[in-house]
């Protein structure tokens, strides 16, 4: 009879706390800007995603950090066990390990069941430019190795062609960076943009200090701002990445298995990518 008493009164707490939870979350969404409130209801729906003894990617940036949030939360009130994560930032680290959720590197976790994160932009094809946070290199090199990468967005970062919405930032090595900066602006595949050295903090694409921006790497990032789409967005990427002395690029091409979109007017919606008959 104790032991049924003391189970009994062990759910009792955890319905408590988890009632607690909820009134908090629901007092933070009051209070939340409305652009904040669509980022949370996508990164939640990608959440779904997450079962229980999966190894998870965990993105970087603004709307990933609600996903991470819930990740943590879950965890904490028992719905999610046996979770390990790969965070892609320092940010994000710091973030999962407050939260306790169980943190390892691609060295000791190489494959990931899903991986969830932002975009600054996405193409009809699902292509995606992503690096305004400055996260560009782990993030891709963590996504890449998850069975499924679910990407949230909210409606705004929808386009017809990646480019003018948002700079595409490219991760290249200090070493002589302005001659890095001037061959990969002379590319063929990004013709016509122009190529601005990120200043200050590499977490955002606003200069905001006098000395070049620092990656979690060491590295610094070239932001290339376009006034047309970019053409062919593959022939970019792969000149890009050729081009001696860049790390990396903010060109994800194919490499979404979701997008989870939240829209004012429609409300959270998914898209998949088309599939291509053989």
């Amino acid at each position: 009879r104790l032991g049924a008493s003391a189970t009994t009164g062990r759910r009792a707490a955890a319905a408590r706390r988890s009632a607690l939870r909820m009134k908090r979350a629901a007092s933070a969404m009051a209070e939340m800007s409305p652009q904040d409130k669509l980022k949370q209801q996508t990164a939640w729906k990608a959440v779904e995603y997450v079962k229980s003894g999966m190894k998870v990617g965990l993105g970087t940036g603004s709307t990933a950090a609600f996903a991470v949030a819930r990740v943590g939360e879950l965890l904490a009130s028992g719905e999610l066990t046996d979770i390990v994560a790969v965070p892609t930032s320092v940010a994000t680290y710091e973030q999962a390990k407050s939260l306790g959720i169980p943190l390892e590197t691609l060295d000791t976790c190489p494959h990931l069941d899903v991986a969830i994160d932002g975009a600054d932009e996405v193409d009809p094809q699902l292509n995606l430019v992503k690096g305004g946070g400055g996260a560009l290199l782990r993030e891709k090199m963590v996504e890449v190795c998850a069975d499924k990468f679910i990407v949230i967005v909210d409606e705004s970062k929808l386009c017809d062609g990646l480019g003018p919405g948002f700079p595409l930032p490219v991760e290249i090595t200090p070493f002589c960076h302005m001659h890095t900066l001037r061959k990969v602006a002379a590319l063929p595949s990004v013709a016509g943009c122009k190529a601005v050295l990120r200043m200050g903090t590499s977490s955002s694409n606003k200069p905001d200090g006098d000395e070049p921006a620092v990656t979690d790497n060491g590295n610094y990032i070239v932001d290339l701002h376009f006034t047309e789409p970019i053409k062919d967005a593959a022939a970019a990427a792969s000149e890009l990445k050729n081009t001696v002395g860049v790390v990396d690029h903010g060109l994800f091409i194919g490499m979404s298995s979701s997008v989870i979109v939240a829209s004012a007017e429609k409300g959270v919606y998914e898209m998949m990518p088309e599939k291509v008959a053989a």
